[in-house]
């Protein structure tokens, strides 16, 4: 008997999202299968914020199909969602003062009984899995801090460790590497690529998304341009389509993917994206 292909870990079918007589996404399709790392690329208001807070049920009025795992999301309450994705966004705040431990514990919460706030379902083995899940984002030894002390960088792996803590089957990530310096972009990305999940991360450092995504999704005015592996999607005439800048794309000569560099954002070099 052959074997049964695996189910998609997403599917996206006709997704549009209009706000106000606006268009923020228009015809969305995409089926990402199980174990991919993909990467949400394009510029400032193509819509990458709002394709992943649709794909994460954080937005409802959307018309169109998101499967997650063959499941409806629509189907699915809001901890249901919780058992099959953890969702990390760009801000966090909160107005409690809360230690990192009590932020990372959250992450638990999806997989415990409802009456499990107070902590009274803990065990040993969920303190390990918080220091653990801390160790790998290198924040352990601010396991008891309070979380609104911590920098941005610091708040954002916090946010990963509680992912982590959840054990979703996909993870998705609004610009991870914002606040962070170049060796915690790496570390953080690194990180999630050898968890053992399905990866979806929006990202302007569009090196890092080669480097980092074995799929990549180039969105423009809520629109998929191209979809595809880097080859395929950073070619520079698709780049300087979207981004309206010559630029120069190349192989990476120390990492692996692609090297890019835009022109300076002169009126010669306008004209000559035009």
């Amino acid at each position: 008997m052959a074997d049964q292909p695996l189910q998609a870990a997403l599917e996206v079918q006709n997704l549009t999202w209009n706000v106000a007589e606006q268009n923020i996404l228009t015809d969305i399709n995409l089926s990402i299968e199980q174990g991919a790392r993909v990467a949400i690329i394009g510029p400032n208001g193509a819509g990458k914020t709002s394709l992943l807070k649709c794909i994460a049920g954080l937005q409802k009025d959307f018309t169109g199909d998101i499967n997650i795992g063959g499941e409806p999301i629509s189907s699915l309450s809001t901890r249901q969602i919780a058992q099959r994705l953890a969702y990390v966004s760009q801000h966090q705040s909160t107005p409690f003062d809360l230690t990192v431990n009590d932020i990372v514990r959250m992450g638990l919460l999806a997989n415990k009984p409802l009456l499990a706030l107070n902590g009274a379902f803990d065990d040993s083995h969920d303190d390990q899995h918080i220091a653990e899940s801390l160790q790998l984002v290198g924040l352990k030894h601010k396991r008891w801090h309070s979380f609104n002390t911590l920098s941005g960088g610091e708040q954002q792996r916090v946010l990963i460790a509680r992912s982590v803590v959840q054990s979703p089957k996909l993870l998705i990530m609004d610009e991870p590497t914002n606040h962070l310096d170049i060796y915690y972009q790496h570390q953080i990305l690194a990180l999630a690529n050898e968890l053992d999940l399905t990866l979806i991360f929006s990202i302007h450092n569009l090196e890092l998304a080669s480097q980092y995504a074995n799929t990549l999704v180039l969105l423009n005015e809520g629109k998929i341009v191209a979809k595809g592996n880097a080859d395929s999607v950073l070619t520079s005439n698709l780049l300087e389509q979207v981004f309206k800048l010559p630029c120069l794309v190349e192989s990476h000569p120390i990492n692996p993917g692609k090297r890019i560099t835009f022109a300076a954002n002169t009126p010669d070099a306008a004209r000559k994206a035009q």
